[in-house]
């Protein structure tokens, strides 16, 4: 039985495993797109996203944990400076997993990972809109607030414009 083992081994011992996913991700960092197979992605999605979310503190501690992870200064620096600027905003879900298909040699499912903030293409080349906290509760927003304001005021001098055209 498989119970509580979420780690894919990819068929390699711990040593082997870890320093291939720091070579994915320091490549993905660098490159912000890498051609792999559908199995190394998702390990490599596991291992990034937590190492991206931690970039968003830019504090000597986080680079420390993330150098110890990626042993690579240029994707670190990269990663802090680039990377977390771009996906300041953003609440998870730094990267996408676009299948390919088989890859022709031994048939292996094949995709493509990206960073999503990267990726011109889905947001048609424009900048994403900073999106607004919404609240739960039931009250006005400001500007149906000063519209509704407004509205009564706009509509008197009207009717009274219609009156005298009446007689």
């Amino acid at each position: 039985m498989r119970h509580n083992k979420k780690i894919n081994h990819l068929g390699r011992k711990a040593g082997h495993r870890n320093s291939m996913l720091a070579n994915m991700a320091s490549s993905l960092i660098l490159e912000k797109r890498i051609m792999t197979t559908t199995a190394k992605a998702k390990a490599l999605r596991l291992y990034i996203e937590p190492m991206i979310t931690r970039s968003k503190d830019d504090s000597t501690n986080s680079r420390r944990i993330v150098f110890a992870q990626l042993q690579n200064k240029y994707a670190v620096t990269e990663l802090f400076r680039e990377v977390s600027q771009k996906v300041a905003n953003r609440p998870g879900g730094y990267t996408r997993i676009i299948k390919l298909g088989l890859r022709a040699g031994d048939n292996a499912d094949m995709c493509m990972m990206e960073l999503v903030d990267y990726n011109d293409i889905y947001t048609n080349g424009k900048k994403a809109a900073k999106a607004t906290k919404t609240t739960r509760r039931g009250g006005k927003k400001k500007a149906e607030a000063a519209k509704a304001e407004e509205a009564p005021v706009a509509e008197a001098p009207a009717a009274a414009e219609e009156a005298p055209k009446a007689e």
